[in-house]
């Protein structure tokens, strides 16, 4: 039994997300917000606000046991982008690219 928690469309890069979901993935659920609440990087509220949704699906619609918990699979997704325009010199422009990110998180239960 597994409960699953996802983000969509998340105004930051997957490639910093990436960053933060590597230190925690396969760790017990309170380390694993422990090493988020330490981590000094900008995705790390947005995985611990999916982490704890993610943990209050199992005990709500599961009713597993939260101390038991551990995350079995989290990974991020590229949303999409939004493209967006800055006036240059000589009267070009250049693009801007602002990412989007779909995070996901899966629990379960130690057996």
């Amino acid at each position: 039994m597994e409960a699953r928690a996802q983000a969509k469309m998340v105004r930051i890069s997957s490639r910093k997300v990436k960053l933060v979901i590597d230190l925690i993935r396969g760790k017990k659920v309170g380390e694993a917000l422990a090493i988020l609440r330490l981590t000094p990087r900008a995705a790390s509220p947005i995985v611990e606000k999916v982490l704890l949704s993610a943990v209050a699906n199992a005990d709500h619609n599961y009713n597993m046991d939260q101390e038991t918990l551990y995350i079995k699979e989290v990974y991020v997704g590229e949303g999409p982008t939004l493209k967006r325009f800055r006036p240059r010199a000589q009267g070009r422009a250049t693009q801007i690219l602002k990412r989007t990110s779909h995070i996901t998180v899966v629990v379960a239960e130690k057996e």
